[in-house]
């Protein structure tokens, strides 16, 4: 590895998208600073797609360490184990994954969403609840 800023890692999690949003744009901005950063990205790439796996990689690709849109929905709905819950804060706090974080945001959007149209419901049922006991009341009169 050279006296670079950046190893060899990080270039790949940079290219795969893999990095946080802060850390990606200072990753993007010194790839324009440096010319020869910019090639040893790209051989980078080109050695990992001719087919040098490595664990690593394989794990970063197949987002192993990711958990599953069903164990983040969990968490969303506050019914994630704690030590479940603690994963989840340092996959997506700490680590940054952008997918996870990604797929939070659709969640948390759909459960909001569906909160919303829960209490409209029951917002609208009740205001026929009242105006049918009245109408009741009326024709028993």
């Amino acid at each position: 590895m050279s006296d670079s800023p950046l190893s060899d890692e990080e270039l790949l999690a940079y290219l795969d998208e893999m990095l946080p949003t802060d850390r990606s744009a200072e990753v993007e901005q010194i790839l324009r600073e440096q010319s020869d950063l910019r090639h040893r990205a790209a051989l980078l790439s080109r050695r990992r797609d001719s087919g040098g796996h490595t664990l690593g990689e394989i794990w970063r690709r197949r987002q192993l360490s990711c958990p599953t849109r069903e164990t983040l929905g969990t968490f969303v709905l506050g019914v994630a184990e704690p030590d479940v819950e603690d994963y989840i804060i340092f996959h997506t706090e700490v680590v940054g994954c952008r997918i996870c974080n990604a797929n939070l945001h659709d969640l948390k959007s759909q459960h909001e969403a569906s909160q919303e149209t829960v209490t409209r419901q029951k917002r609208y049922f009740e205001s026929s609840a009242g105006l049918l006991r009245s109408q009741h009341f009326d024709s028993n009169s």
